[in-house]
């Protein structure tokens, strides 16, 4: 029967309802539908592969200018790629006869790989600078035709195997640059796998019913893998770094079992009633789905406010992570009611007995207890949490942005050992040289020409700088490019400040006098105009954040205290996580636990994104938790028992959800990178706190306090607000979708 249109067809309740009832009335047609969305992205990226680079861009920047400047030269996409040659002390140096001739084999079969344009070994004029002093450590200068997203594990493989014949005489090669990042890129499989069981557990200890508890993960592994493959087709047509992926997996797979799970918990709720179970997957998403799309579209828009960043970086760092979080929000509205319409009452919480003993009213038990316990005593609670808070935010006050570099990976990774034996042979700053172009006003008659000269004299007298290359000129003569290495590494302050002395002392008194334009480029002058970008930009993001965060709820709620209140707490989460950073890291407490030598420097981009994702997560609790506490109040003006309704409702779902995504964040510690050790550890303590200390003791202590001043709304707010309740009890979904009339279908 078809149905028929009604006045109120375009109503969010009734639309939730509807979708709700549609897929758990198709379930076979929905789920093969993910399945084959699932497939089809994987052939896809079977076919193009997953694109990451680790390329920074910086619009309007000095090192931006320079990497400009640079493409009046023909380099190849990726530029030179080292392959670093390695014997030990006691053996032979690469310059004995059997040494430079498994070498010279080795590049002979590397320049007749695939993709190889060139290989410049240290044994030509052009690669004598290649060459160590005690002729133990040197490197094969390999360029190819691929961009550095393009250089894939596999590429690394290729290159390694045609270097046999140097690792056949006792070689040791290892890949630096471009290549380590492919060599060094692992599966997120391990991790994820750690938090699937993890999250299993948890759930099996929760509903006592194995299938009940595969629903969620099923559910979020399915969004996950598609999320993984958009990313991966995405990074083809725009930056994006691998840690960006590993973020997105973090973070989809942690939203996706918590969606799921507060969805599942509302339908084993309305099959105990007795619902039938097309009626309850309808119920389910026109209340707990509703929350979930109004939770997830609050952890979008925060991860949008970083487009004020202005820095394409950060704008693929947001995107990744809003990727994941779309797919498990369109995975629960759609494919989790399919589920619930296969499995129907298997997913029922096992029967009371019917000769158990009843007490009325039931006692107070778990959260229940804790909600009034804590609604007595709100000034004692309200203070002791708070007063937890102390100490991490007096770390948080030290947090200092830093950069990293080759010499902060795990020890192990091809990155750490290229980087340790190159700066051992070459001093440290060969693993981030400067490149400094300059502009000519006229072309230049060669490299002797004066004002080529000039400025490479200039260069040579700068102090901190070790080495500067000979003079590179365009074709036309009107661009010139010097290699500058630094005499300290790519992300010591030094290096820093070695940029800023180029900048401002060295090279504008020499071009003013030749009339040309000087920019100094390379990673370090890139990730120094990086920081201070993002610290420029800082206030701008975080205000955004705060006012999109403050907005949401105040349209959910209609209270612009709810508001406020909420957008305060949530900062206190946020300050714990920079603290337990500061501390692990900038500090070095916890190197050794997690892998590391010692402190290591927290880049910029860390704190922002970290920022906005944690504020995302902590309003899905403050979602769940306060339409509970709404819902409760607007059945009986009491704001006290309301919170304590509300509070005794969702507390035990929402640490259950806040422990597994904290087990999904703390198994990403075993990957090697710095970057997404700093989000897991991050990331964990602050749900942890954020699910526990914020909403089990501030948000409820707070509440009794204000009173009935939660539910203030000035008449003329009122008016301009738009009505998108996020709470609503089930007799007003019900009442919702009556007018929906659709045949009974036998389970």
């Amino acid at each position: 029967m078809k149905e028929q249109a009604t006045p109120d067809e375009g109503d969010p309740v009734r639309m939730f309802v509807t979708l709700g009832r549609w897929c758990a009335r198709r379930p076979k047609r929905v789920v093969a539908a993910w399945l084959l969305l699932l497939v089809g992205l994987a052939a896809a990226v079977g076919v193009l592969g997953s694109a990451t680079t680790e390329t920074v861009s910086i619009p309007g920047s000095d090192s931006q200018a320079a990497h400009d400047a640079a493409r009046a030269f023909a380099d190849s996409a990726s530029g030179r790629q080292p392959l670093v040659l390695y014997t030990p002390p006691d053996g032979p140096p690469l310059t004995s006869g059997p040494a430079r001739d498994a070498v010279q084999e080795a590049a002979r079969a590397l320049a007749a790989r695939d993709h190889v344009l060139a290989v410049t070994t240290p044994y030509e004029p052009a690669g004598r600078a290649a060459l160590a002093p005690d002729g133990h450590t040197a490197y094969l200068a390999v360029e190819l035709d691929l961009a550095g997203r393009d250089i894939t594990a596999d590429v690394v493989h290729d290159l390694m195997d045609a270097a046999e014949p140097a690792e056949a005489a006792g070689i040791e090669v290892t890949p630096g640059g471009n290549l380590a990042e492919a060599a060094d890129k692992k599966s997120t499989r391990r991790s994820e796998i750690i938090g699937l069981v993890a999250a299993f557990a948890v759930l099996c200890l929760g509903f006592r019913k194995p299938i009940a508890a595969a629903v969620p993960l099923a559910t979020a592994v399915v969004g996950l893998g598609i999320s993984l493959e958009v990313i991966g087709l995405t990074g083809h047509l725009t930056d994006m770094p691998s840690s960006g992926a590993t973020i997105a997996a973090m973070i989809g797979l942690g939203v996706g079992i918590d969606y799921s799970l507060f969805c599942l918990t509302r339908f084993r709720e309305l099959l105990a009633t007795g619902k039938q179970f097309e009626d309850a997957a309808a119920l389910t998403i026109g209340a707990s789905g509703k929350a979930v799309a109004f939770a997830g579209t609050a952890v979008i828009a925060a991860l949008a406010g970083l487009a004020l960043g202005g820095l394409p970086l950060l704008r693929a760092l947001a995107l990744a992570p809003g990727i994941a979080v779309l797919v498990a929000m369109a995975a629960t509205l759609t494919l989790l009611p399919a589920l619930f319409g296969l499995l129907g009452r298997r997913l029922a919480p096992a029967p009371v007995a019917a000769d158990e003993p009843q007490t009325s009213p039931p006692p107070a038990r778990g959260w229940a207890r804790i909600a009034r316990h804590v609604a007595d005593r709100p000034w004692r609670y309200l203070l002791s949490g708070l007063a937890f808070f102390v100490l991490p935010a007096l770390a948080a006050a030290q947090l200092s942005f830093g950069q990293l570099d080759g010499g902060d990976k795990s020890p192990g990774t091809a990155g750490r050992t290229a980087y340790d034996r190159l700066a051992s042979a070459f001093g440290p700053g060969v693993n981030g040289p400067l490149q400094v172009t300059s502009a000519l006003p006229k072309p230049a008659s060669g490299p002797a020409d004066p004002d080529v000269t000039s400025v490479g004299e200039a260069l040579k007298d700068t102090s901190g700088v070790a080495a500067v290359g000979p003079a590179q000129l365009s074709r036309d003569g009107r661009t010139v490019r010097w290699q500058v290495t630094p005499t300290t590494a790519p992300g010591d302050p030094r290096t820093a400040a070695l940029v800023h002395r180029l900048r401002e002392r060295t090279l504008p008194p020499v071009t003013q006098a030749t009339g040309s334009q000087a920019h100094v480029g390379g990673i370090p002058a890139t990730q120094l105009d990086l920081g201070d970008r993002l610290a420029e930009r800082l206030p701008a993001v975080i205000g955004v954040v705060l006012a999109i965060a403050g907005l949401l709820l105040l349209l959910a709620f209609r209270s612009p205290l709810v508001a406020v209140k909420a957008a305060v707490l949530n900062l206190l989460s946020v300050a714990a996580a920079y603290g337990v950073l500061t501390a692990l890291f900038q500090w070095g407490w916890g190197a050794t636990p997690l892998g590391l030598d010692g402190p290591v420097p927290i880049p910029g981009y860390v704190p922002l994104l970290m920022f906005a994702v944690l504020f995302g997560l902590s309003m899905d609790y403050e979602v769940f938790l306060l339409s509970a506490v709404r819902e409760a109040w607007l059945a009986t003006g009491d704001n006290r028992g309301a919170v304590i309704t509300g509070l005794a409702r969702t507390g035990r779902i929402i640490t259950s959800a806040a422990l597994i995504m904290v087990c999904v964040f703390l198994g990403y510690l075993l990957w090697d990178d710095p970057v997404v050790k700093m989000f897991g550890i991050g990331l964990a303590t602050a749900v942890a706190l954020d699910a526990t200390v914020v909403r089990g003791l501030l948000v409820p202590t707070t509440m009794v306090l204000f009173g009935k001043a939660n539910w203030w709304l000035p008449s003329w707010l009122d008016r301009l607000l738009p009505q998108m309740h996020i709470e609503g009890g089930e007799e007003d979904i019900v009442r919702t979708s009556s007018s929906v009339p659709e045949p009974v279908r036998n389970t």
